[in-house]
């Protein structure tokens, strides 16, 4: 059975307390500077509440005036992209003139809180996190001081995933290896705690065994309802249509005993500490700690088709937007049929001048447009691997859930046309189409689009009652997509040999996972499971209600 909170043990001798009693008995009681560090989403003020016992210091009070905060991290207002920016690489010392200097209590505890609080001389480190859904779902609430460094203003979303999400993410990462404490705050009046070295010890324990993160969905005005109506996601919600199985700079893995007792810890952050074992020497030089591969369902099961865009090309996502790697991606339909469609690629007689102007009619005037007057639409046949490398027009239509495997690059959807649709707000949702023409790939049209990006099975290996075959693979993508197909009780054997895989059953009951350490995993259908480099040699064995697919990613 599919779940919703996968957990794992911490390390045996990690400290971790639940509630507020348990966590104030971690503070020392000798005389201290305490620094809790975190993003802005964190609520900060119940932090300060339960911690009264001891004298406060709120950093925040601290930072440079918002006006000089605006310009110095990067895109003044006005002055730059109405859909986009540029990856911040600031420091958050940037939000500061000057860091403050406390003097050092001469008996009791100081507590340094707040964004940036790291920066002040200290005697231990804690971080108070929440996960980024939080911080998205306070922006568009328009919850004051949800962007970094701006306490009293409007949120904007731009600004929270160009600017603030780098910026964080690279903080917590440098401070990772000498954090005293891990809080996690998403129920302030219940937090947990785990303790620095327990939260490196088990980031390092599982970086060596099969691992599945914390899935959720969200809503968009594309959304359908099969998450809600199979999986039992945001019943309440309007739709379910981005289900974040495995996007590495959200994705969440829950460590602790039970749900009163767990902490939510990123994956990144075990990228961070242990990226040879997690993506393997190699993928580790070449993408540095950004875990490069991504899994996410589209879910347009009784929904609408999604926007037609594409992906910027690999230089323009370098030199514009500052990823040093580009967004190529694939859809695999997990959910599909004859009947409903996938669009992708130019046809052969599209001339791209006429595109451009009907796209410039429907932005500007509302007028509609033929998608497949320039784009090839494909049946939706249920197991079809479509790929996409970046630049290439796509959306898939209503009806499908889409396993999309991807690279991990997700801020940057290049939008052509989105039949007129309006956003939840209804208003016309953005069309940042003239990126879309600067990135759109015209020389594969026609044919080619059919031989290159729809691609049939070709057997790699096989044995009794299973074969791993090769669903999709070009050569201008950095990754391949495989797919195992197993008989009831089969059994095959794999080897990660230095390069980490994704996992995740798209057809029957489930597998089991046996890894050479000794460490099971059980995984059901629709989910997703991350095994490490440092796994090595592993077992899938298929359940015995009936035949099982698994579809696997790995760099190339």
């Amino acid at each position: 059975m599919y779940r919703h909170d996968p957990r794992y043990a911490p390390a045996p001798d990690a400290v971790l307390a639940a509630g507020w009693e348990r966590v104030a008995a971690q503070l020392p009681s000798a005389s201290t500077v305490l620094a809790i560090d975190g993003p802005p989403s964190v609520d900060w003020g119940a932090l300060a509440a339960h911690l009264s016992g001891a004298t406060l210091l709120d950093v925040r009070d601290h930072y440079a005036p918002p006006a000089r905060i605006r310009a110095r991290v990067g895109h003044p207002e006005g002055a730059d992209d109405p859909y986009f920016r540029r990856l911040a690489e600031n420091p958050l010392d940037d939000l500061f003139d000057t860091v403050p200097t406390p003097e050092a209590p001469a008996q009791g505890l100081l507590v340094v809180y707040g964004p940036g609080a790291s920066l002040v001389a200290h005697d231990l480190l804690w971080y108070a996190d929440v996960p980024k859904r939080y911080a998205e779902a306070a922006t568009v609430a328009g919850t004051p001081g949800a962007n970094l460094g701006l306490p009293d203003e409007k949120p904007d979303l731009r600004r929270l995933f160009y600017t603030d999400w780098p910026m964080l993410d690279r903080h917590r990462d440098t401070l990772a290896p000498r954090l005293d404490g891990w809080l996690d705050l998403q129920d302030p009046d219940n937090p947990t705690w785990l303790d620095g070295p327990g939260l490196r010890a088990t980031c390092a324990a599982l970086a060596r065994r099969p691992v599945r993160t914390r899935p959720f969905f969200n809503s968009t005005p594309w959304g359908g309802h099969w998450a809600q109506n199979e999986l039992g996601f945001n019943p309440g919600a309007r739709n379910t249509a981005l289900g974040y199985e495995l996007i590495a700079p959200e994705a969440g893995i829950l460590v602790g005993t039970g749900p009163q007792a767990q902490v939510e810890v990123p994956f990144q952050l075990m990228c961070a500490l242990e990226p040879d074992r997690v993506l393997g020497e190699e993928a580790h030089t070449r993408f540095g700690t950004s875990f490069p591969i991504r899994f996410d369902y589209l879910d347009t099961v009784g929904g609408g088709n999604l926007s037609l865009h594409c992906h910027p090309q690999e230089t323009y996502m370098r030199e514009k937007f500052g990823w040093h790697y580009t967004q190529h991606e694939t859809y695999y339909m997990t959910i599909g049929g004859p009947d409903n469609k996938v669009f992708l690629g130019l046809r052969e007689d599209t001339d791209v001048d006429a595109f451009r102007k009907q796209v410039e009619a429907a932005a500007t005037q509302g007028t509609p447009m033929e998608v497949e007057d320039h784009v090839h639409a494909f049946p939706a046949e249920q197991g079809q691997l479509f790929l996409i490398p970046a630049g290439t027009p796509h959306a898939s239509g209503a009806g499908n859930l889409v396993l999309e495997i991807s690279a991990t690059p997700y801020l940057y959807s290049l939008r052509f046309y989105d039949w007129l649709r309006p956003d939840a707000e209804g208003n016309p949702r953005p069309l940042p189409y003239e990126h879309g023409f600067a990135n759109l790939e015209t020389a594969r049209r026609g044919e080619a689009v059919a031989r290159d990006l729809v691609q049939r099975p070709r057997t790699l290996r096989e044995g009794d009652g299973w074969r791993e075959e090769v669903i999709g693979a070009l050569d201008e993508m950095f990754y391949e997509v495989r797919r195992y197909a197993l008989d009831a009780g089969a059994e095959a054997q794999d080897d990660t040999a230095g390069r980490f895989h994704v996992l995740n059953v798209v057809d029957g009951d489930g597998v089991t996972l046996r890894t050479e350490a000794g460490d099971t995993h059980e995984l059901a259908y629709a989910e997703t499971l991350t095994v490490p480099a440092a796994v090595g040699r592993y077992r899938l064995r298929a359940a015995d209600g009936g035949p099982v697919r698994v579809v696997k990613a790995l760099v190339r």
